[in-house]
């Protein structure tokens, strides 16, 4: 029965959803149209919000760049790709690989959301190109589940930033005068256990909907002869010049390595495990640098892996520009209104939870969305005095759900693969039906006391 929803599902996806350039302007038509409809603001209001918000997230957006590219260069060292070999090697069958990639998936994202995205997409290229009757957008989709268990982990960027004191956006320590420890909220039983039940179960979700062996689709002939001339290792000249011998420097690269390491001594020795995403970024960087030995096998590794990028530097700016709708219009906060004017004490969790997942469809962005959502949720929680932590938390939860069906996040992995959005959706609005069913039994414990 799973089996057959999830092909209903990837037909009408591979029949009706458009490519993600395509989504990302119908659903700046329809952020527009609601504004219209349910904020006083008029088309000259809209316009500019929008033309305003358009290249409001670059910096984010070369963020993305750097998480991906360096990734990949990373994937392409020798030790790194003997490590993928190594656990796609477990996969010797296309239905084992399936499961290990989502299980990896949503282990790495509950660790750091931008490792685990790429880790378990390189995974899944890696699977496809020794499992040659592998399904490879199941594989593909399967990278991206784990994705959504990452703002219920260690890079939750609300739950650090109710942790940070003195942060402009910290509503509950303005509120209350104290910061929120993550032992309340990442490490706290009720959100500990929905997150290992949904990783747990990943593998199960894509044992039982992985299509029958005829009606796999295998990774194309073009993407594996790719996959298989990534050859980054430049050979040092018989008689090199001066600059030659810079680019096959060892000596240049460890020096430049060291300063590296030393910085990151210095941020963790001061700072503790703090993962933002330049962390991450310049982990991947510095990691990428030792283990390719030479600055222009560096060079030549940065030449595959920008190949993927595209997407990415296409589409983020169309979403800066449907932020700047919801934002400057205020329809983010009508839309979040309307799930608090529905909510008892009971089901307040559950609505926020709901909510949250209607607005980030709009606004893909944790830190976007907390900064919309958060003062109506923690307002409305004041009011009927209901847990403040916890109706944070159901942002964080909503926010994490519906990148299932929003393909904003997996511009990174579809980049990878060479694949569009409608290849994978199908499979991802499985995940979203499971982990919807987990996470609302969940926020209506909560709201009953149950948790």
């Amino acid at each position: 029965m799973l089996r057959k929803l999830a092909s209903f599902f990837t037909y009408f996806m591979r029949h009706y959803l458009p490519d993600a350039y395509l989504f990302a302007i119908l659903l700046t038509f329809i952020s527009a149209i609601l504004a219209l409809i349910f904020t006083p603001s008029d088309v000259m209001k809209v316009i500019t919000t929008w033309g305003g918000g358009f290249y409001g997230i670059i910096a984010f957006a070369m963020q993305m760049i750097l998480v991906l590219v360096t990734g990949y260069i990373l994937a392409l060292t020798p030790p790194m790709k003997k490590v993928l070999d190594w656990v796609a090697g477990m996969a010797d069958t296309p239905v084992k690989g399936a499961m290990i990639v989502a299980f990896v998936g949503g282990v790495g994202s509950w660790i750091n959301w931008g490792f685990g995205l790429i880790f378990a997409g390189l995974l899944a290229l890696e699977v496809a190109r020794r499992t040659k009757k592998a399904d490879f957008p199941v594989l593909i989709a399967a990278a991206y589940s784990g994705f959504i268990c990452w703002h219920m982990g260690f890079s939750s960027s609300i739950a650090l930033l109710l942790a940070t004191p003195k942060h402009a956006q910290n509503l509950i320590e303005k509120l209350t005068g104290k910061v929120v420890p993550v032992s309340d909220t990442i490490f706290a039983f009720w959100n500990l256990l929905p997150a290992a039940i949904i990783i747990l179960g990943l593998p199960v979700l894509f044992y039982l909907i992985h299509p029958k062996e005829e009606d796999t689709i295998s990774i194309s002939p073009e993407r594996l002869k790719e996959m298989e001339d990534q050859t980054v290792k430049v050979e040092r000249p018989a008689n090199p010049t001066l600059a030659e011998r810079i680019d096959h420097s060892y000596v240049v690269n460890l020096i430049f390595a060291a300063m590296g390491v030393f910085y990151l001594f210095l941020h963790f020795s001061t700072k503790g495990l703090n993962l933002d995403l330049n962390i991450v970024i310049f982990i991947f960087f510095i990691a990428g640098v030792i283990l390719h030995g030479k600055p222009i096998n560096y060079v030549s590794a940065m030449n595959i892996a920008i190949r993927s990028a595209g997407g990415i530097a296409l589409q983020f700016p169309l979403y800066g520009g449907i932020m700047g709708i919801l934002i400057g219009t205020g329809l983010a906060k009508v839309i979040a209104g309307w799930f608090v004017a529905v909510s008892s004490p009971e089901t307040f969790y559950m609505m926020q939870f709901w909510g949250a997942g209607v607005v980030n469809l709009f606004v893909p962005s944790g830190g976007g969305q907390w900064a919309v959502q958060g003062p109506i949720t923690i307002e409305a929680a004041k009011m009927m005095n209901i847990d403040t932590v916890k109706s944070a938390m159901m942002v964080a939860w909503g926010d994490q759900w519906t990148n299932m069906i929003q393909p904003f996040w997996a511009l990174p992995l579809l980049g990878l693969a060479g694949l569009s959005a409608k290849d994978i959706m199908g499979y991802t609005t499985m995940t979203l039906l499971w982990a919807g069913l987990v996470l609302s039994a969940f926020a209506l414990m909560i709201g009953f006391g149950v948790m």
